[in-house]
């Protein structure tokens, strides 16, 4: 049994550790966009897995199940709730913004509804780990996961490298808060918000304070990875329901709520009540540090059952509703900040 599995996991593992490690190199792509591009080359020359599809597969499904949870000892609801006073209006918007006009584009361009979630989802609140969090709940396959990360993570790489210069063109003040609300709450995947308040640092000479600000703030976003993934688990639950079975009108919470989004709220009640009594935040750090490992080895199984070729050719609306969902989070984000006098 355990023999085919192993080597599809064994070849994830591989494109996972060289994508890693180049993340780490090259943080402004990150490791999750490396590994899909690998595994979406790997997949030009073997198309046909044989024996490590199963693997692949489970990869794909199941380790990015086991991310998501681990990815909750990385949230300290105090710290976020301090900061969240002020920075969560202005998430709330972007949110907002972002799954309404994900929600009309794929009316009027006639996309498919699983890829449009995933795209709103990612940029609004948190690319590849909300992406993560919401292809199993809405049963989305690999190669709408793998358009809807490429596209997030193409944006993501463009605002890294726009944004700072962009911040100091528009006036902002040359000090953390305001920038690393910025970074926070426009720039979707952790990896790219860093790389993007780092930069602002290294301009102005602030040390780490952008970067720390950012990164709270990116954590107060990757909270709503539980409301949205419960709607949306409640939303395509019914549809199951009244469309496939007709079976009872009543509806078991059980099939409602994902096992592994009811571990990702309990990771993070642990880690805010065990920081609240004392424990170092840092002991959490191997948590973290795998539940990114496991997005970048899950991201090469996705990469694996890619057509690139499919991709290419049916990629323009997928990057013009990513560049839509991007435009207008970070033109409403500017806005609120302006309005609330924090740039």
């Amino acid at each position: 049994m355990i023999l085919n599995y192993l080597l599809g996991i064994i070849v994830c593992l591989i494109i996972a550790i060289l994508s890693y490690i180049l993340g780490n190199i090259y943080p402004i792509v990150g490791g999750p966009i490396f590994a899909i591009v690998i595994g979406m080359i790997v997949a030009l020359f073997w198309s046909n897995h044989g024996k490590a599809q199963t693997g692949i597969k489970f990869v794909s499904k199941h380790v990015l199940q086991y991310a998501v949870v681990l990815l909750g000892f990385g949230l300290n609801l105090n710290v976020i709730l301090t900061i969240g006073q002020q920075s969560l209006p202005i998430i709330l918007s972007t949110i907002a913004t972002s799954l309404l006009i994900s929600f009309i584009l794929c009316k009027l361009m006639n996309m498919p509804t699983k890829l449009c979630t995933l795209i709103g989802v990612g940029s609004s609140i948190c690319g590849g780990s909300a992406i993560a969090a919401a292809a199993p709940v809405i049963h989305a396959n690999d190669e709408e996961i793998g358009q809807a990360i490429a596209v997030i993570f193409f944006f993501n790489v463009v605002a890294a490298l726009v944004f700072p210069y962009l911040g100091d063109a528009l006036g902002m003040s040359h000090t953390a808060d305001a920038f690393g609300l910025f970074a926070g709450t426009a720039v979707n995947d952790t990896s790219s918000v860093t790389a993007t308040a780092s930069t602002w640092d290294s301009m102005f000479n602030l040390g780490h304070g952008t970067l720390d600000h950012a990164v709270t703030v990116k954590l107060t976003r990757t909270l709503a990875i539980i409301p949205i993934t419960l709607c949306l688990s409640v939303m395509f639950s019914l549809r199951h329901e009244v469309s496939v079975a007709k079976q009872s009108a009543v509806i078991r919470i059980a099939k409602l709520v994902p096992k592994f989004i009811i571990l990702f709220l309990i990771a993070s009640i642990i880690t805010t009540v065990c920081v609240h009594n004392g424990v170092d935040p840092s002991v959490f750090k191997p948590a973290k540090e795998i539940s990114l490992f496991f997005i970048v080895m899950a991201m090469s199984a996705i990469g694996l059952n890619c057509n690139i070729v499919a991709l290419v050719k049916t990629g323009a609306k997928p990057i013009f509703l990513g560049l839509s969902c991007w435009i207008a989070i970070t033109l409403v984000c500017l806005w609120m900040m302006k309005l609330n006098s924090i740039w």
